[in-house]
């Protein structure tokens, strides 16, 4: 019997995360800030905001305490914020990167003891299909769902020694709440307004979301893996458009590949380099 430990476990997909754990046979830890509490033999849920860095200690430490392990923490609480790049207000940035990268930061520095100190266990970061590439509408969060790439990629590397696994999971579209009660927006400019326009409308015709039961039955047998990948694309839409964009930058570093090389030529270092002041 796992032991699971899932954000923003209250909708969405993290809702057929905590469903897929419990139909699994395995005990969960489901939290975010809406969630209503409850406590059994195979459940504690309870509310957290995951922005509270010492309140996310403090969770994870009574997870622990509760069932005596974690086995597979899943980083899935995040929203998504819409508006062109100029559009944002700083508050409205750093929202964004609170929720979408340093929630999960706190949550890997809080777990990370915990499964370096039993030798095993499997971080699960929910990334996004926003983080094969940036888009109009979609800056921002793209650019915390890269930011949260690169962390993983290197607590990956940090914590393999320990026996600890780390996958990032790329989702495409999900039938969930991200576009309704998930959806926060900036206050459009009018320069944008054509682009905005044409934008909305491509959404709307090309619109081709799945039912969250598919990508929770994804992450049950990813975490049932003997070995799991550093990275997991979850959709047609999104193993297209991450084939897609891969061919478009190995093509462009290849057109520009002289121009690459001819920056770099290793010297050995200048006089006084790196000498200690004083």
């Amino acid at each position: 019997m796992r032991t699971w430990f899932i954000t923003g476990a209250s909708r969405g997909l993290g809702k057929a995360f905590t469903d897929a754990a419990l139909a699994e046979g395995d005990r969960v830890v489901a939290v975010s800030r809406t969630i209503e509490p409850r406590e059994d033999d195979r459940v504690l849920a309870f509310r957290l905001d995951v922005t509270d860095r010492d309140a996310v200690h403090a969770a994870v430490d009574r997870a622990v305490a509760h069932f005596g392990r974690l086995d597979v923490v899943v980083n899935n609480a995040g929203y998504l914020a819409m508006g062109m790049v100029e559009e944002f207000t700083e508050e409205q940035a750093r929202d964004q990167f609170d929720v979408n990268f340093f929630g999960p930061l706190w949550v890997t520095q809080a777990v990370l003891p915990h499964l370096r100190a039993q030798g095993s266990g499997h971080l699960v970061q929910v990334s996004s299909i926003g983080a094969l590439g940036g888009h109009p509408l979609t800056g921002l969060y793209s650019a915390s769902k890269f930011a949260l790439e690169g962390m993983s990629e290197a607590a990956a590397a940090e914590a393999a020694r320990f026996g600890v696994r780390t996958t990032i999971v790329e989702p495409g579209g999900y039938w969930t709440d991200l576009y309704l009660t998930g959806l926060r927006a900036t206050t459009p400019h009018p320069a944008y307004a054509d682009l905005r326009a044409e934008l909305e409308r491509r959404f709307a015709e090309g619109s081709k979301d799945s039912l969250p039961e598919l990508a929770a039955r994804a992450l049950v047998e990813l975490v049932g893996s003997d070995d799991p990948p550093l990275r997991l694309l979850l959709g047609d839409m999104a193993y297209d458009l991450a084939v897609e964009t891969t061919a478009r930058k190995l093509a462009t570093w290849a057109e520009w590949e002289h121009v690459s090389r001819a920056a770099e030529h290793a010297v050995p270092p200048p006089a006084g380099y790196g000498a200690q002041a004083g």
